[in-house]
């Protein structure tokens, strides 16, 4: 009688145990996806950063200048407005979501017309991906009217 007593807390203490990793995992889980939510949300803000800089400058914007095939590599700063506005840009891009030189992926593509705009952030989502790494398929498209 006093051994049955004895199993019945092991027991216990086993469906404990498997409940309490259980709930670990779901926390790991949620905080994977929270990350991820959080750079995709950065990444939607910096296409709005750099199109608010483009209808600052929108006389220069609806004629091209902006345009920027995709890239990872910071743009030399220079003289103009123009390359000031993508070097800060393709900077904060880094800082925000990953450069190259800590590891990380985040590049950016613009592409102007007369009228309208189209701004890609591309980035490294693997932690909210379960592994994946290809960047090219984690990318926020803002597309507007300038």
């Amino acid at each position: 009688m006093a051994g049955i007593g004895l199993i019945e807390v092991l027991i216990a203490v086993v469906i404990l145990a498997f409940g309490m990793l259980g709930i670990a995992a779901l926390q790991a889980a949620s905080l994977r996806n929270g990350e991820s939510s959080l750079e995709r949300s950065q990444a939607t803000a910096e296409t709005y950063a750099i199109l608010d800089a483009m209808r600052a400058n929108s006389s220069h914007a609806k004629i091209g200048d902006y345009n920027l095939a995709k890239t990872c590599d910071v743009p030399d700063a220079g003289a103009t407005l123009v390359e000031n506005d993508l070097h800060n840009w393709i900077t904060s891009l880094h800082r925000r979501l990953g450069g190259p030189d800590i590891g990380g992926t985040s590049c950016g593509e613009i592409t102007c017309g007369a009228l309208s705009c189209k701004v890609t952030v591309y980035w490294d989502d693997s932690r909210g991906t379960n592994g994946a790494t290809d960047a090219t398929a984690y990318n926020v498209v803002t597309q507007t009217r300038l």
